[in-house]
């Protein structure tokens, strides 16, 4: 009994830890958003930022390296 209660408040705390997705448009379309864009060579991160949007990094053909925060609510670029 004790495990159960010690493993339930071990999962409340690490879930708390963190924000949580809000509704909104889904990780697959922002990608897919982002990889139809045609110079767009390949996605290199996505992470989740506590302040409530996706920080993604991808590459360009011409190998710049681009870095977008994208708020899930809408699937913009967020500008900070």
């Amino acid at each position: 009994m004790k495990t159960v209660i010690a493993a339930a408040l071990l999962t409340s705390i690490v879930t708390s830890a963190y924000a949580a997705v809000p509704e909104g448009e889904k990780l697959s379309d922002i990608i897919a958003k982002i990889e139809s864009t045609a110079d767009v060579k390949y996605i290199d991160e996505v992470d989740w930022n506590d302040r409530g949007y996706y920080e993604i990094e991808y590459y360009l053909n011409s190998g710049a390296k681009v870095e977008v925060k994208i708020d899930p609510k809408t699937g913009e670029n967020v500008k900070k």
